[in-house]
């Protein structure tokens, strides 16, 4: 399975995601093959990690969205588990904070991005400020239509200056979601996920696929492309955000550097 071939969206083609089965397992038919792929994944990405981090000139930016309960955590969970923490960061966009507020709504972004040599993991990000600030109308409608055009021209920025990008939408459905709220309640080691909000939000579900469908069309880029993953079962969106992340850090092709000393000769007593 080529997951960059098979769930890419074609730069500026028209979403549709109830045309996008959530479903969708390929020709995997249970997790049994599918998590033994993501283990050899993890130790492949644990390799490529490394070099990246001893090259030290480019960096990779994984972006992460969905609905709630989509899995976000979950895939850092489960496919960055293998990575070194010296050169891996995640990051979680909350409600800006009062300084965040007196900037423009990229700088708490820009603040975040990958160093050269690291691998920056966001959990939601800046597409936020096209999704939830146009559902809950927390912006003016021209306010809006200017940050789909000024994405796009900071993802370009950053992927002129060495940082590749990955954008993984999450894709569930809607009884999902309702499924996976339940858990929430029943299960005590799950209750601390549940907010109130929630339950509003999910009554706002058309928007915010609208929202999306605008987002990912709108700023679905040859140089920062969006990836449609089907998420709906957790070891099949496992398995191809992993196998998305293998084989964008292989196209990098990051290499070890070679030593700065002439090595021959020298003798360690």
């Amino acid at each position: 399975m080529h997951a960059l071939k098979l769930f890419r969206l074609p730069p500026g083609k028209k979403v549709n995601l109830a045309r996008i089965d959530p479903d969708f397992t390929g020709e995997f038919v249970d997790k049994i093959g599918a998590e033994a792929i993501v283990e050899a994944n993890t130790q492949k990405l644990a390799d490529l990690q490394a070099k990246l981090y001893a090259e030290n000139k480019r960096s990779l930016l994984v972006v992460l969205q969905g609905m709630d309960t989509s899995g976000k955590d979950g895939t850092i969970r489960h496919v960055m588990s293998g990575m070194n923490p010296l050169g891996v960061s995640v990051h979680s966009f909350k409600s800006p904070t009062h300084l965040e507020l007196d900037h423009d709504y990229l700088w708490r972004v820009h603040q975040v991005c990958p160093r050269r040599g690291e691998v920056a993991v966001f959990n939601r990000s800046h597409y936020e400020d096209v999704l939830i600030a146009r559902v809950r109308k927390l912006a003016p409608p021209d306010e809006i239509e200017k940050r789909y055009r000024q994405i796009n021209d900071f993802e370009r920025h950053l992927t002129e200056n060495g940082t590749v990008i990955l954008k993984c939408f999450l894709h569930i459905s809607k009884q999902e979601q309702k499924q996976r709220l339940v858990s929430r309640l029943k299960d005590p080691m799950k209750n601390w996920k549940f907010e109130e909000g929630d339950l509003r939000e999910r009554t706002m579900w058309n928007q915010y696929q609208h929202a999306y469908e605008l987002a990912l069309q709108r700023c679905g880029t040859a140089h920062a492309p969006w990836l449609v993953i089907p998420a709906n079962k957790k070891w099949f969106r496992n398995l191809t955000v992993s196998q998305a992340m293998v084989l964008t850090l292989e196209a990098m092709n990051p290499k070890i550097p070679k030593p700065r000393l002439d090595l021959k000769g020298i003798v360690v007593r």
